[in-house]
This record gives structure tokens, C-alpha cells and sequence, in this order.
């Protein structure tokens, strides 16, 4: 099994590779380019004008990697490849009205939140229809109610979609965790003989290692809401068809943070009436506005990712 991992990996890779070299340029002709927020660090305003919607090269690789290498096509497969296309394509519809409005925001915020739990609710639905448990388990809870399990579903994955998404701020930065999370689950779902499932994960981690030949600071592309949002569900999906909602918690630790940090933010910011606990949320923009240059932030994530990876998969063996 190793081995098929690792080629799927390998292909993977290859196949984002691949798709970037052509479609880079492509994606610059087209002038599907990055807006940057006013209020953005200075520093990003450089980044004006870098080919986006990257995601659309980062998941068919995986679609195909993983079409190519899977030993069986199940259900189990099925739901988090739906989820990264219906997700991926929520983006791609952010992404595109952005840069139809020239602006950086596509859709208003309560639009897209509805489209993903809409989504999150047929995903939930679809998990108690196909899943067959004999019950209904939530993390330091234990069995509860299927409808208890159900909403638990659509806030778990709109939420974990989400916090993916708020990583997506730095070169690098998203790509590389994701192929962290990515390959601690690709190990720990081939221990657990869930084959099929496990070349899901090593295909969103090669993936990603490609994407970032090119997205590796400085960026030469930017993966997009139709990335971030489509390997955040994917993670998500992943761990519901798996049973491991908690272990995806330690495993993608910098995913939390970065969205606990935005949490407390906007909490403290309307219960003191302005002030602030960090510089800027996202927690990555903390550090930029204190002074760390963008490729510590990134490495030093990157490593806090590999530590949770660690732990994650040390915990269940």
C-alpha cells in the first residue's frame, strides 16, 4: 500500500505540474488576476495582478490522480471528491464575480455561507442515507441522535471549509498545509485499510507539492476561493466518511488557529468597542504586521503543521 501512495502522490504532483505549465499562462492571458484588499498589509499589494483561480489546475489533479490510482470507486470516495467539486465550484463563482466586478470579495458574505450549508446539508444527508453505522458518534460527546449528528455535520464542514479558506493568505501557506494534513491522513487511513480513501489523501497531498512549485513565494499563481474552499471540504468530507472529525482538529491545527484567532477577533473587537487583540486576523497577518518576513511565516507554520501531523498520527497508533 506504501507504494501506491507514494506514486499516487508522485502522479499527482506530476499531473499539477503539468497543468500549471499550460495553464499558468493561460489563466494570465485571460487576465484572471488577483485584487488585493485595501486593507491588506502594504506589503501584499505587490502581489496585484498574479494569475489566480489556481484552483482550477490543483483539482483535477487530484480528481485524476486519484480516478487512476483508487482500487475501487465507493461511496466512501464518492462524497469527499463531491464535496471538493461542489465547494471548488462555490469558489470558482466567488472567484469569477470578483474579478467580473473588479474587486477582491466576490459574492456578499450571507450568499456564500448560504450556498455551503445548503451544500453541508445535503452532504449531511447524504451521510445518513448511504453511511450504514449502527450509530451516530460525535468527538468527546458519543453517540447521539442522528439529526444531533446531522447539524453537527453541516457546521463542522462549513466551518472547517472556512478556516482552509482564511489560511489562503500567504505564498505558500495554504498549499503546504494542506499536504501536511493531507499525508498524516493518507497514512492513517492506510493503517485503517480504508485503501480507497487513502489515495484520496495522498493525491491532495502531491497535489498540493505541485501547486506549490509554482505558488512557492513568489507566487507565480494563487489558488483561489475555488482551491481553498475545495481542499477544505475535502479534508472535512474526509473525516466525517472516516469517522475521525477529531483527529482532524489536531492534524490540521494551523486550520483551527488561524480560524479561532478571527473568532476572537471580531469577539473582542465588539465587546470592547474597537480595541484588539492582534495586530490583524488572519493570526498569519498578526506576524506579518510584527515584523516576521513572509517566508518565516510560512516555514514556521509549515512546522507547526508538521508537528500536529505528527501527533495526529502518533495518537492513533
Amino acid at each position: 500500500m506504501t507504494d501506491r501512495l507514494v506514486l499516487t502522490a508522485g502522479l499527482a504532483a506530476a499531473v499539477m505540474v503539468a497543468f500549471g505549465s499550460w495553464g499558468i499562462p493561460y489563466l494570465r492571458a485571460l487576465h484572471v488576476q488577483q485584487r488585493i484588499r485595501a486593507e491588506a498589509p502594504s506589503q501584499h499589494q505587490g502581489k496585484a495582478g498574479t494569475p489566480t483561480m489556481g484552483g482550477l489546475l490543483l483539482v483535477p489533479s487530484v480528481v485524476v490522480a486519484t480516478v487512476l490510482a483508487a482500487p475501487q470507486i465507493s461511496w466512501d470516495l464518492l462524497l469527499p471528491l463531491g464535496a471538493m467539486l461542489a465547494y471548488g465550484t462555490v469558489g470558482a463563482i466567488d472567484d469569477a464575480l470578483a474579478l467580473r466586478h473588479d474587486r477582491n470579495l466576490g459574492l456578499r458574505g450571507r450568499e456564500r455561507l448560504a450556498v455551503q450549508f445548503a451544500l453541508a446539508a445535503a452532504v449531511a444527508f447524504l451521510v445518513l442515507r448511504f453511511a450504514g453505522r449502527p450509530d451516530w458518534v460525535l468527538p468527546l460527546v458519543g453517540a447521539v441522535a442522528p439529526g444531533v449528528y446531522a447539524v453537527f455535520v453541516v457546521l463542522y464542514l462549513v466551518s472547517f471549509t472556512n478556516a482552509v479558506n482564511l489560511t489562503d493568505g500567504l505564498d505558500g501557506l495554504a498549499a503546504g498545509t494542506v499536504a501536511l494534513a493531507a499525508g498524516a491522513y493518507a497514512v492513517v487511513t492506510a493503517a485503517a485499510g480504508r485503501g480507497e480513501i487513502a489515495i484520496l489523501c495522498a493525491a491532495l497531498a502531491g497535489a498540493c507539492a505541485g501547486f506549490l512549485w509554482f505558488n512557492a513565494h513568489p507566487a507565480a499563481v494563487f489558488m483561489g476561493d475555488v482551491g481553498s474552499n475545495a481542499l477544505g471540504a475535502a479534508l472535512a468530507a474526509i473525516a466525517i466518511v472516516t469517522q475521525t472529525e477529531g483527529l482532524l482538529l489536531i492534524v490540521g491545527a494551523v486550520f483551527v488557529l488561524e480560524a479561532v484567532s478571527v473568532l476572537v477577533q471580531v469577539a473582542y473587537f465588539k465587546g470592547t468597542g474597537g480595541r484588539r487583540i492582534f495586530r490583524m486576523s488572519p493570526l498569519h497577518h498578526h506576524f506579518e504586521l510584527s515584523g516576521w518576513s513572509e517566508t518565516q511565516i510560512v516555514t514556521r507554520f509549515w512546522l507547526v503543521g508538521t508537528a500536529a501531523a505528527l501527533v495526529g498520527v502518533a495518537l492513533v497508533y
